[in-house]
């Protein structure tokens, strides 16, 4: 196996921080900076995925969170296992997505908010920063909304619980130690299957949860596409967040993982995809068995009312483990969520940021953690705070925010300088721009249904033949371009896996043509004033206007 490259080893390596080069301490089990051997038998190669896991099972679990719960719940409650095939779709897109920043932060050493800083701008890298810590702020409060559902099902008192949760959160982030914090993740991530059992006491049809899962239904027909569409649209922007972008991309360069791990991170990521479709689909099924033939079914509420559907159901043991499983599921998603805005706080600003440091060794980065963990906890607290307006507004700018990102990332995956080798193939580009068209679609939809809550299916089915017609037009124009322009180098991919991103102050930052600079001026400002609007709606419904 290759000798990993480190900072004293190469002086202008692009790794920002010393605390981000030497040995992988994993929650369970460490690699040495200078352990080269091969891994040749199938007990090295399993003690070498132990200690690499961790990145993509965190990043995945942590987005199977309370709104995630609550989406699926609502799907399982209102329209039994219809909606399965969702999970089974967005599987490819959560691993591509997943996938390139994860090679971005194996490569580079650069944090996800610091490359696109560099590489497109002060503009571009405020707006991407702004959109993370507005979103995130506003997730972590819905993490601890579902902090007091389930410890209000569980009998205990509000105000000490959501103060309790605060103070674990933040002094697990605290000890200085990178492992340690991997260890107690790790263990919550592992109790995120509680969820399997309350799946076996509450027995779905295993048959129709299998057939809904590969074969696509819309139920209620043209009356209700609307509804329908919205649901697809939250489930799609509680699995696929914005957030997870920065937060496994520095995760993975905080943890030490190198170009040479490249194929262990990746089974990470897949047990990580896993274990949340896993989740994802027991929430579904085990709702859509408990709420058939009751007055509840088609009337959600919210994940207290699961639990309470769950205890008529199986009894009072599946509602206590439902209401435990959402409280796991809480704290996970606050963890990643405010880590990854510590993380780009401290790659745009260039503080010290990581766990492997002391409280004293990086005072900013631990001061942006635990303040948003305070902040999000203080709100829930204030009395008459509009918590399901709250909840509602996260995932609708969750879906309007996600494509700026994901375009983001398809062109740093696509810069040479940042990835020599490892940069995309032609059918990851296809593949990740159709996504994107997707989302964007996803995303006017979303929209024009929270401005207008009385919208049409013909108007949902309007702007959806829009979209593709807008898709199908720009798909044409690049495949043309690309015919008749001039026929690009093949792309080197020899000597990959010791090739690292060269410092960033010895790249030139690339020139970007004026149709790409109109096209994401334009998606810009299209975001912008969504957002604004999405905002503005949000605040005349908390007023009662």
């Amino acid at each position: 196996m290759t000798t990993v490259t480190n900072v004293s080893e190469a002086p202008h390596s692009a790794v920002l921080d010393d605390a981000h080069v030497g040995d992988i301490q994993g929650a369970l089990g460490t690699i040495r900076l200078d352990d080269t051997a091969p891994r040749t038998g199938l007990s090295a190669r399993l003690k070498t995925l132990l200690a690499i896991v961790g990145p993509g099972l965190i990043v995945m679990v942590g987005d199977n969170d309370a709104g995630a719960f609550a989406t699926y719940g609502q799907a399982g409650q209102n329209y039994g296992t219809h909606l399965l095939w969702t999970l089974l779709l967005l599987v490819p897109v959560l691993f591509v997505n997943q996938e390139m920043v994860l090679r971005l932060g194996a490569v580079t050493g650069v944090g996800h908010a610091r490359l696109i800083l560099e590489r497109f701008g002060k503009f571009w890298g405020a707006f991407s920063v702004i959109d993370l810590f507005l979103l995130s702020a506003l997730t972590l409060v819905t993490e601890f909304i579902g902090i007091t559902l389930a410890t209000g099902h569980l009998g205990l008192p509000k105000a000490a619980s959501v103060v309790l949760a605060a103070a674990v959160i933040i002094a697990s982030a605290f000890t200085g130690s990178f492992r340690r914090f991997e260890r107690v993740a790790i263990t919550l991530c592992a109790a995120s299957l509680l969820l399997v059992p309350i799946y076996c006491m509450v027995h779905p049809h295993a048959s129709q949860m299998a057939r809904d899962f590969v074969v696509p239904d819309m139920p209620g027909g043209t009356g209700q596409l609307s509804t329908v569409m919205l649901l697809i649209i939250g489930i799609v922007g509680t699995t696929v967040a914005p957030w997870q972008l920065f937060f496994q991309q520095s995760y993975v360069i905080d943890k030490r993982i190198t170009p040479r791990f490249m194929t262990y991170e990746k089974a990470d990521l897949w047990i990580g995809i896993t274990v949340v479709v896993v989740g994802a689909a027991a929430v579904m099924g085990f709702t859509a068995a408990a709420f058939v033939g009751t007055h509840g079914l088609g009337n959600f509420t919210d994940t207290a009312g699961i639990a309470h559907g769950l205890e008529a159901k199986a009894g009072k043991l599946a509602g206590v483990l439902f209401a435990i499983a959402l409280l796991d599921a809480s704290i996970i998603g606050a963890f990643a969520v405010s880590l990854s805005t510590a993380y780009a706080i401290g790659d745009v600003f260039g503080i010290k940021h990581s766990l492997h440091r002391g409280v004293k060794g990086a005072k900013g980065f631990y001061a942006v953690y635990a303040g948003l963990v305070a902040a999000a906890a203080a709100i829930v607290l204030i009395p008459g705070s509009p918590l399901g307006l709250l909840t509602e507004g996260v995932q609708t700018l969750a879906g309007v925010l996600l494509p700026s990102a994901s375009v983001f990332l398809l062109l740093l995956c696509n810069d040479k300088q940042v990835l020599g080798p490892w940069v995309n193939g032609p059918k990851t580009n296809a593949f990740t721009s159709a996504v994107v068209g997707v989302l964007v679609a996803l995303s006017i939809i979303l929209t024009a249904s929270v401005l207008f809550p009385d919208i049409s299916a013909a108007a949902i089915l309007d702007i959806m033949a829009a979209c593709g017609i807008v898709g199908v037009l720009a798909a044409g124009y690049a495949f043309t371009r690309r015919r008749t322009g001039t026929k690009e180098d093949p792309i080197d991919r020899t000597g990959r896996d010791t090739w690292r991103m060269p410092a960033l102050a010895t790249l030139t930052r690339p020139t970007m043509s004026t149709a790409r600079k109109l096209g994401m001026g334009m998606l810009r400002t299209y975001l912008l004033i969504a957002m604004i609007l999405v905002v503005i709606k949000i605040v005349e419904v908390a007023l009662g206007h």
